[in-house]
């Protein structure tokens, strides 16, 4: 549930949501919402059921990134993964790490 200008997002699409965050299925359901409201905590999977139509959590990082470089996007304060795709996290913090060097850049 959105409720004020700081909301918690947390997309996954089986496990249950935590108490006060925010529930998206899609990387594009979590999109629209970064781009609506300001987000200071963003918890994401990374497998989301079917990869190539809906996309992964991944997605979403890789959309931050690009926002962060081309239109000074200031990034959720928090973001963390809670996949257990061993690989696919890997990527993710790699990616995070990246989001946080080049939004401190920016700065």
């Amino acid at each position: 549930m959105i409720n004020g200008d700081f909301i918690k997002v947390y997309l996954d699409d089986c496990r249950p949501t935590p108490n006060c965050w925010t529930r998206t299925y899609t990387p594009q359901q979590t999109i629209d919402i970064l781009r609506a409201h300001n987000v200071t905590a963003l918890s994401l999977d990374h497998d989301l059921g079917d990869d190539e139509s809906i996309g992964t959590g991944y997605t979403v990082l890789l959309w931050i990134e690009e926002h962060v470089v081309i239109h000074g996007y200031e990034p959720p304060s928090i973001i963390s993964i809670h996949s257990s795709n061993p690989s696919a996290r890997s990527k993710m913090l790699a990616a995070i790490e990246t989001i946080q060097v080049l939004a401190n850049c920016r700065k």
